[in-house]
Parts: structure tokens; C-alpha cells; sequence
């Protein structure tokens, strides 16, 4: 049986090996039993509105998306691999330029197939999320217990 730990661990090393999880230099902060955090460093190449320096939605949409898959991964009940069915970002304001980008994600039920996550991120205001997402993943079932 594969222990939380051991579940967290293959998380990170999956996230590590997305060339886009490079990319955006995502850092996962906590990953264990159905809950994911990572941020993302500001970056100015991610910038989508040059005239206010704002991180374009699609760089804090796949840093979401990431982490709902790694809260996935690390659900007691669910498999290993996890691909998103849908994912659903509610974007509340523009994340304040210069500031590091954090998505935290729990996995809140997990059906035979289909697991569904909730997520928000904020830049240093975590009082003020600059995205809410819910979202469905699938994932690889967990083989049987053989006894």
C-alpha cells in the first residue's frame, strides 16, 4: 500500500518533470492527502498586458490547474496519474505585478473515476484571491487489495 508520504513524493517529482511546470518555475509548498499549494515567481516574459505588467490569465490558469491535479494525486483514494475533464477559473482582479502567485487546491470527493477539486490563488494579498476555480480530473485507479 502506498503511504501518504510516499503519494506527495511522486506528486513533486511529476510537477518537477512538466516542461511547463519549468517553464512557469512553479514550486510546490505542500502537497499531501488531497491538498496541493505551489506558487510561481513573477516573471516578465509571463506578462499578458504590458501596459499595467499584469501575469497573463493563462500562466495563472495552468498554475491552477497544476495544483488541482496534484491535490488529485495525492487524494488517499485516487491513482497516480490525472488528466483534467473540466476546470472552470473565475478570475477576480489582476494579480499585483512584481508579486509571487500561489494556488492552493483540495480535493474534496473522489468518485470511482472522477475526482473535483477547489482552488483559489493570490499574489502576498491572500486576502484577496485573483482566481477561484472548481474543477473534475480524472485519474488511474487504484489497483484492488489482493486479501
Amino acid at each position: 500500500m502506498e503511504t501518504a508520504k510516499d503519494k506527495a513524493q511522486k506528486t513533486m517529482q511529476f510537477i518537477a518533470s512538466l516542461p511547463f511546470s519549468k517553464a512557469l518555475q512553479m514550486q510546490p509548498e505542500e502537497i499531501g492527502d488531497g491538498v496541493a499549494v505551489i506558487s510561481m515567481p513573477y516573471a516578465a516574459e509571463l506578462v499578458g498586458d504590458p501596459a499595467s505588467g499584469v501575469i497573463h490569465g493563462g500562466a495563472v490558469s495552468a498554475l491552477m490547474d497544476t495544483c488541482g491535479g496534484a491535490a488529485v494525486m495525492s487524494h488517499p483514494n485516487a491513482g497516480a496519474g490525472t488528466a483534467t475533464i473540466d476546470l472552470r477559473i473565475d478570475y477576480m482582479r489582476g494579480a499585483t505585478p512584481g508579486q509571487r502567485i500561489t494556488a492552493r487546491a483540495e480535493c474534496y470527493h473522489v468518485t470511482r473515476s472522477v475526482a473535483f477539486v477547489r482552488a483559489q490563488a493570490w499574489d502576498e494579498d491572500a486576502t484577496r484571491p485573483v482566481a477561484a476555480a472548481t474543477g473534475a480530473f480524472t485519474f488511474e485507479q487504484l489497483p484492488q487489495d489482493a486479501s
